[in-house]
């Protein structure tokens, strides 16, 4: 038990470590770029390029951990978190950024990116019962959307701090840069120390050897998440944090230093939301909860461009941010119980992939229309739109498919009649 609660301990803190960093650098990441004379197409670009770069390295990783070790790939991908950083903050090389986006792992959306997440969460359910698992995913998000938070905070006022010390913005923004770097090393420590509960056992592994990417009962069903979760995220990819921060920047003039303080709010409440995801999902289910809080936060990201101010823009967007995140530890616990448990590590990492290459595509088109004042507010109102349509398509496909302890709840109240 003991070596079980310091691996829960570990996971949870590389999380914490790994949003931290994705936080703050999120918000002066395009600011950075274009400070070193990238436009804005060429950083929508760069954007989709590291997304997708990312979507191919973390599928070749998470579909060979199992086999491998989980612990080694976790080992592997944080390397390549703090060559991604080092990169960045030294290369002024457009080609030589993109080579180190693709290759390397970085985030531009302050959200999570590369093989961790799909990992993490193979082997915490792997330490957790069925009846605890969204349970201990809605703190594992919590964690994260706190760090990220944090992370924003802390970064905004750290440039701040650098400028108003007579640093040039461009070289404060480098600063955070090479801190994400530091962070991937820190990550790289902890992941060395984790046991050896973190791995499948052997009798597991003989089907996923056999299968395709690690699934072979669950395929169909993976395969049809995969679709849905890559369309939401390729919705998703047209708002990511960094592009959100540009946007309030090109439209109102924002500092790094405010932009800080809005992200700052925005993961705080998001991750209090996915707390609260939890305690609804046991009420209504993990589908109903996925579905029934998504569309009205997408409603009111439409309505973000629509503000006149930017305390109104700022407030509809936290307003915003109260539900959003309520679909992300039920999403990643519905695909967790609906597959076999030899496919949970799998099944993870492909629809971890697909929300990869989703989001891949669109900050590029992002960029074109951020380029274009007439066209400053059409990412949102695509996110929006295209956002309330998976949530549909997940309702129709999915509302009848219980995971098991929804399954055991009906059967017990069925029993007591």
């Amino acid at each position: 038990m003991s070596s079980l609660r310091r691996d829960i301990i570990i996971l949870f803190t590389t999380r914490i470590i790994r949003l931290f960093a994705y936080g703050f650098v999120s918000i002066v990441l395009a600011l950075y770029l274009a400070g070193i004379g990238l436009s804005g197409e060429e950083i929508g670009f760069l954007f989709t390029l590291a997304l997708l770069g990312d979507a191919v390295v973390s599928l070749w990783i998470t579909t060979r951990a199992d086999r491998i070790g989980r612990k080694g790939m976790l080992v592997l991908g944080s390397i390549l978190m703090v060559l991604a950083g080092i990169v960045f903050a030294f290369a002024g090389n457009f080609v030589v950024l993109v080579i180190a986006g693709t290759i390397g792992v970085i985030s531009p959306s302050g959200k999570e990116i590369g093989p961790f997440l799909s990992i993490e969460q193979a082997a915490l359910s792997q330490l957790a019962k069925d009846e605890r698992r969204t349970h201990m995913f809605a703190w594992y998000n919590l964690a994260g959307s706190f760090a990220g938070a944090f992370g924003a905070l802390v970064g905004g006022v750290i440039a701040h701090g650098l400028q108003t010390n007579g640093m040039a913005e461009v070289d404060s923004y480098r600063v955070l840069v090479l801190g994400y770097a530091v962070c991937g090393i820190g990550m790289t420590i902890l992941f060395l120390r984790l046991s050896s509960a973190v791995e499948p056992s052997r009798g597991s592994l003989a089907p996923v050897l056999r299968a395709t990417f690690g699934l072979h009962r669950s395929r169909r069903i993976v395969m049809k998440l995969s679709v849905l979760f890559g369309f939401d995220a390729f919705a998703g990819g047209f708002i990511i944090q960094s592009l959100i921060a540009y946007w309030f920047y090109l439209k109102f003039g924002v500092s790094a230093e405010v932009l800080g303080s809005i992200f700052f709010a925005t993961n705080l409440v998001a991750g209090i939301s996915a707390l609260f995801a939890a305690r609804i999902a046991k009420r209504i289910g993990l589908v109903n909860t996925m579905v029934f809080t998504h569309i009205p936060s997408n409603i009111l990201l439409c309505l973000v461009p629509l503000m006149p101010t930017l305390p109104l823009a700022i407030g509809m967007l936290i307003l915003r941010f109260t539900i959003s995140q309520m679909d992300v530890p039920t999403r990643q616990s519905y695909t967790i119980a609906v597959v076999s448990e030899d496919e949970r590590s799998a099944a993870s990492g492909v629809t971890t992939i697909a929300r990869s290459v989703g989001a891949s595509v669109s900050p590029s088109l992002t960029g074109v229309f951020l380029a274009n004042p007439a066209l400053l507010s059409l990412p949102f109102f695509l996110a929006g739109g295209f956002k309330i349509l998976y949530d549909l398509f997940v309702y129709r496909s999915f509302r009848r498919m219980k995971p098991p302890e929804e399954m055991e709840a009906i059967v017990a109240d069925v029993e007591k009649e």
